[in-house]
């Protein structure tokens, strides 16, 4: 038997372990600039949304995920039988190639665009020519990956493919040429936050649906990402915050000489020869980005992480000083899902959000008058409840707390705090003794406040007293976080370089 030849395979980057070995960083400071990704999962991305998938893993989908592709055909006013899934719009891009072009022609638009084009060109044995009029099959990438363009639709002769990834944060999209025969590739690994559920799809034409579906696989997407995609269209992403970060961060680029194109897209393309050298000087401060021959491609992520970027950026070019980087931490349990970015000492740049208005709001008041930078998002099992959500926020943010301590050396390690607000007046001491113990009374506590200071210390490897009291549950409760974090912020003021303890260690 006659072996194939192997073909060139696609590159996938480098691990974070990889990195962090070759650079000599920790792993967990590192931030991936490089996949185009959302910066954080979406608050559907949930244990409960996997929970009658999980009950029926056992079982296949009889129906190919009939709920799923009916709210995707709902979504884009189409039929049911419009619709084909797949495992990311990859699966499709492959499969197309060898659909319509086995053996034959294959033309991109623009022609430096998705590097999947080529991959499937070589798979199904086709040429890759420069003119889409005389292509057998014709991807167009709108908005165009790597450069955020969004290109013009051309007209052709063969089978067109447009690939509508970035679809959401251009606000445009071609769905009116599926009518004329084209077929429209979607995913929701980019404004759904899903890149690791792997789930995509293709509208086209019943009669193109069904020469699609019946070359692919019987079941290539999971019941659990199909649950996972089927949650999020129940609440689809905004995606405004996000077009707007990369307004700014156009800008804070070109103050420093580094001008992006016109971008559609979740991501930034920077016309510059030798982008590998500068890629390759930031992977020391945990920056990964994507290099190409003719310039430099950088995801947008959230304002604290591009800062980071920017801080990085600003160090490598201009020799300015790197300030002190925030810890970045996550917890995943079967009733939360958490993610906290801290810094300390920070600026009061504070942002909670968890669904439990109250509790953030504690959390809040806490860190700012710690003094810190904290970012904390999350969801939880709110049906059953606040306790699972309070706890593991404080748990959470206690480990971040524990991390961005570290030895705790030059510490002033204790603190004390007296807060009043109205009738009510708290009074919180603090060590930071490396020994978790609380000792809590809060009269009246509004349910889990003293849960919620227990959950701290465990996890902060902290000892903490708090009393309070007063009339009004809010008050006494909000005096109380008020006086931890301005105890905190006296406990983590600097005094030296030792650490305060004769045992020489905390």
């Amino acid at each position: 038997m006659t072996t194939p030849a192997a073909l060139d395979a696609y590159q996938w980057p480098p691990s974070n372990a990889a990195i962090a070995v070759r650079v000599g960083i920790d792993p967990r400071t590192i931030i991936r600039f490089d996949g185009n990704v959302a910066p954080t999962p979406p608050a559907s991305a949930r244990p409960a949304a996997l929970a009658r998938a999980l009950a029926d893993i056992n079982e296949y989908d009889r129906g190919r995920y009939e709920p799923l592709r009916q709210a995707i055909a709902d979504r884009h006013g189409v039929g049911l039988d419009q619709i084909s899934l797949g495992a990311g719009s990859d699966e499709f891009i492959v499969l197309c190639a060898r659909i319509f072009a086995e053996g034959g022609t294959i033309a991109t638009v623009p022609p430096v665009s998705y590097s999947m084009y080529r991959y499937a060109a070589l798979m199904a044995g086709a040429t890759v020519i420069d003119d889409p009029s005389k292509a057998d099959l014709v991807f167009v990438c709108r908005p165009n990956n790597p450069t955020g363009e969004l290109p013009d639709i051309p007209d052709v002769a063969g089978q067109l493919i447009i690939d509508e990834a970035y679809a959401e944060y251009a606000g445009v999209d071609a769905l009116d040429r599926v009518g004329e025969g084209a077929i429209v590739l979607r995913t929701f690994s980019k404004a759904f936050g899903l890149a690791g559920a792997r789930v995509g799809y293709s509208i086209a034409t019943p009669e193109l649906t069904s020469v699609i579906s019946s070359r692919q696989a019987p079941l290539s997407v999971s019941s659990l990402s199909a649950s996972l995609a089927l949650a999020g269209l129940a609440s689809p992403p905004d995606v405004s915050a996000q077009v707007a970060e990369r307004d700014r961060l156009t800008g804070e680029l070109t103050a420093l000489g580094l001008v992006p194109v016109r971008s559609y897209t979740n991501f930034l393309y920077i016309p510059m020869e030798n982008s590998a050298e500068l890629v390759e000087k930031l992977l020391p401060y945990g920056i990964v980005m994507r290099s190409y021959a003719g310039g430099l491609r950088i995801s947008v992520r959230d304002e604290l992480d591009d800062d980071l970027l920017l801080d990085a950026l600003r160090t490598v070019l201009l020799g300015a000083e790197l300030p002190a980087q925030p810890v970045r931490h996550r917890r995943a349990t079967a009733e939360t899902l958490l993610t906290v970015r801290l810094r300390v000492p920070g600026e009061g740049r504070v942002y909670v959000h968890t669904g439990l208005g109250f509790y953030d709001h504690m959390l809040q008041q806490l860190a700012f008058h710690g003094g810190m930078d904290l970012r904390l998002e999350g969801v939880g099992d709110l049906e059953t409840g606040d306790h699972h959500t309070v706890e593991d926020m404080m748990r959470t943010f206690g480990e971040a707390l524990d991390q961005a301590l570290g030895d705790r050396r030059g510490l002033t390690r204790y603190g004390e705090a007296r807060v009043p607000m109205d009738e009510a007046i708290a009074h919180a001491v603090v060590d930071l003794s490396g020994r978790a113990t609380a000792s809590i009374s809060i009269s009246p506590d509004p349910g889990m406040a003293a849960h919620a200071f227990e959950s701290l210390a465990q996890t902060a490897r902290i000892t903490l007293h708090v009393t309070a009291s007063g009339l009004n549950a809010h008050h006494v409760a909000e005096a109380a976080f008020k006086a931890v974090g301005r105890a905190l912020a006296q406990a983590m003021t600097r005094d030296g370089s030792l650490v305060r303890s004769t045992k020489g260690s905390l």
